[in-house]
């Protein structure tokens, strides 16, 4: 596997190895404490399930999965994108040291990620943390101090402990680069209770809460953060055959550079200059969201309704895209990918999920393109 190194082409070459292990951001434990198996398997990354519910398929990880078992996703490894080579990854906070770690990505220093700086970079997203591989790291044998590659990852988990999310992605290659998301359903909340998940037959639900990501690219380095809003509308009395109806909605996004600088409006307005006249000569502008606050927002991610979408387990899978609207009433498709998520709860009270969309950046020429992967959980409200 090729990759064009930005940053730091002193080293002249590129190392990608092939570890096993466990994606788990939490040990999932049995009542009495003790650690538990992690992927539904022996340890090692699991083959992506086969089954028969429609596109897209759930990524790789439990292998059994019921209503009332730990559930654990990972992005399935690509060797094209370097995506899901991150495994074991561990939020590390036994000792009040709110740390995160990552194994089997080259060049992330000691396999350790430390809180952001509030001051001069990014800390938090919303209600989620972010982290940041070490800068540089030293040579055991020579002490001599070597400069590392850019990684960033986003860590959510929900209020009572019952779901939880990580993503990492790298700004150093001019490709996606190295990089995993892992989502899951722990067995046991913050306080030792079983975690279980009872459906509904009936009824309709509301969920809303929090959603971060991050952007990488092909055709340039670099790394961006995202914030902003998510919803899911369920109905879980249709469609028939067991079968409920998803619907994934992301708001209120606002574009960050890596150190925290936001970038929305630089981004709409080459969003809106990327196709300035429609087919008739006349020319058009980009209708803009803002948020409460009146602050500028990218276009609403929105899902593709399909009645395969969601299982008994909880488990959901859908299609998104995102649209830019025109004054003139044309509209551009500005991003398209697919969300995972889990509901939990005897109420199914939440939703933990990610998805990835991809799309042309406007700002670029046409060979640069943008990789989003954000997170969420959201609450039945």
């Amino acid at each position: 596997m090729t990759r064009i190194l930005l940053l730091i082409l002193c080293l002249g070459f590129v190392a990608a190895c092939d570890s096993g292990g466990g994606d788990v951001l939490q040990s999932p434990t049995t009542g009495d404490g003790t650690g538990g198996g992690t992927d539904g398997g022996d340890g090692t990354d699991a083959e992506p399930i086969v089954s028969d519910r429609g596109t897209p398929e759930l990524p790789p990880g439990t292998t059994n999965p019921t209503p009332n078992s730990q559930i654990v996703r990972r992005e399935e490894r690509d060797e094209e994108t370097g995506g899901g080579y991150a495994t074991n990854i561990r939020y590390l906070n036994d000792e009040g040291q709110d740390e995160f770690f990552v194994d089997n990505i080259a060049f992330d220093g000691d396999n350790v990620y430390t809180r952001g700086d509030p001051v001069t970079g990014v800390a938090q997203l919303g209600s989620f943390a972010v982290y940041e591989g070490a800068e540089s790291t030293t040579d055991p044998v020579t002490g001599t101090t070597l400069r590392t590659f850019t990684y960033r990852a986003i860590y959510g988990r929900s209020t009572n402990g019952e779901t939880e999310f990580a993503i990492v992605r790298s700004g150093s290659y001019v490709d996606y680069g190295f990089g995993g998301f892992v989502y899951q359903r722990n067995g046991f909340d913050d306080d030792g209770n079983e975690v279980r998940l009872v459906l509904p037959e009936d009824g309709d639900a509301r969920y809303t809460g929090d959603y971060a990501g991050i952007r990488v690219f092909t055709g340039r380095g670099g790394l961006e953060y995202v914030g902003g809003d998510a919803e899911m509308i369920v109905d879980f009395k249709d469609f028939n055959d067991g079968n409920r109806g998803v619907a994934l909605f992301v708001s209120n996004r606002r574009l960050y550079d890596i150190n925290g600088t936001e970038i929305t409006r630089a981004y709409l307005d080459a969003l809106g200059r990327g196709d300035e006249a429609d087919d008739t000569g006349s020319s058009r502008s980009l209708v803009q969201d803002t948020d409460a606050d009146g602050n500028p927002v990218l276009p609403r991610i929105r899902p593709v309704i399909s009645p395969d979408d969601a299982d008994s387990n909880g488990e959901i899978a859908g299609d998104i895209f995102e649209i830019a609207e025109f004054d003139n009433g044309e509209t551009i498709e500005s991003g398209e990918g697919t969300y995972y998520a889990i509901m939990s709860g005897e109420d199914a009270g939440e939703i933990v999920g990610v998805l990835v969309m991809t799309g042309n950046d406007p700002r670029f020429d046409d060979s640069t393109t943008y990789q989003e992967t954000g997170g969420f959980i959201v609450y039945r409200r």
